[in-house]
């Protein structure tokens, strides 16, 4: 060991980590062998209905191993934290030896925001240039950057959030370096996007699906309990659907969960999920195609970012 230290915060990562080589080695090891997954949710009643404790592990054997303990209280909203605090450990795949220690709020952002990016470069028309953020929270911003640096064409951004005040702080945040509009219209602004990324913590469906255009990319991040969901049923049959893992999605979150108990739809319309797109696997058909991703975010994710970090910041 040399005096670099075991764990890495957050600032460090974010120095030495861009999203261009992150999302291209997601996409790399998605044809590498998947990992073993275990989760365990934990909860309890919260300040605004209940807060959780999820605790994931993924062990790719002969490469690596980790395990991410992730706090959710939504009420931290209120009082401008970020609701979603996290650890992770990353061990050695061939001896169990710990490696690091990472900050799991950054790994976590990153993460997730290379995911969506990964599912949007596979499935979006190359063409689209107006991008709706609906949600303002901490993931927002990565989102945002991470969808724009696969698709450099985008010229305008448009945030919806419930909150007016924290949606017009992070476009004052953002505002330097992007062409940034508030919306207060939900539905007119779906219509007007080409690629729609929906990161929040709500129940009941915010996008409709008799607002989407055909050629439109709809990628929903929020929605992680199987009570849970941002599209409604139209959204869902309108669009060709897609999973970043089908293990972690299908019977596990209420966006895929509820549309399927109620038949809406079946587990084979499930087209492909990132494994299957990064071999071989067809996603967008036409330029009219709707096309919908699940980001699930599964502990494999939480990995292969933690192995993509350790290369980008190995001790020397």
């Amino acid at each position: 060991m040399t005096s670099h230290s075991f764990h890495l915060g957050a600032t460090e990562i974010f120095e030495r980590v861009d999203f261009a080589p992150l999302i291209d080695d997601l996409a790399r090891m998605h044809r590498e062998t998947p990992a073993d997954l275990r989760d365990m949710l934990l909860e309890q009643p919260g300040q605004m209905g209940k807060d959780y404790c999820l605790v994931r592990a993924a062990w790719q054997g002969g490469e690596a191993l980790g395990v991410k303990i992730a706090s959710v209280f939504p009420v931290n909203v209120s009082q401008d934290l970020p609701a979603i605090h996290a650890a992770y450990i990353l061990f050695d795949g061939v001896n169990g030896v710990p490696v690091r220690s990472i900050d799991g709020n950054a790994l976590t952002y990153l993460k997730t925001a290379a995911d969506s990016a990964l599912g949007s470069r596979l499935l979006a028309r190359a063409d689209c240039r107006r991008l709706l953020m609906v949600g303002a929270g901490a993931m927002a911003p990565y989102l945002i950057e991470a969808h724009c640096t696969v698709h450099p064409e985008i010229e305008r951004i448009r945030i919806w959030n419930r909150s007016a005040e924290r949606r017009d702080h992070l476009i004052e945040t953002l505002a330097r370096k992007r062409h940034i509009e508030a919306v207060d219209d939900l539905a007119e602004a779906a219509g007007w996007a080409d690629l729609i990324c929906c990161a929040t913590m709500t129940s009941e469906p915010l996008i409709k699906g008799d607002w989407l255009n055909p050629g439109t990319h709809l990628d929903l991040v929020g929605a992680f309990r199987r009570d849970m969901r941002e599209a409604d049923d139209e959204a869902i049959r309108r669009a060709r659907l897609f999973v970043d893992s089908r293990n972690t999605t299908i019977g596990e979150i209420g966006e895929l969960v509820i549309p399927m108990e109620a038949g809406v739809i079946s587990e084979h319309d499930i087209l492909a999920d990132l494994y299957d797109l990064c071999t071989d696997a067809k996603g967008r058909q036409s330029p009219e195609d709707i096309t919908l991703f699940k980001n699930g975010g599964g502990g494999h994710l939480d990995l292969m970012t933690a192995r993509h970090i350790q290369s980008r910041c190995a001790l020397v």
